[in-house]
């Protein structure tokens, strides 16, 4: 076994690091995004009074 090296990690090991692909990383970000959209939709509708289709005048 003396012809394998002992390589690194390419990949840094923080786990909010920005990486494309299917990692458990983009799932957090997708999931932090997500929560961050559902707040804007609820403030639209809590300050303008309509829901959010109509708010943009989708219905």
């Amino acid at each position: 076994m003396s012809g394998f090296k002992n390589s690194t990690p390419t990949v840094s090991d923080d786990p909010n690091a920005m990486r494309f692909g299917f990692t458990p990383e983009s799932e957090n970000w997708n999931g932090r995004f997500a929560m961050i959209g559902f707040i804007f939709v609820v403030l639209i509708e809590v300050f303008s009074g309509q829901g959010f289709l109509h708010f943009w005048g989708i219905l």
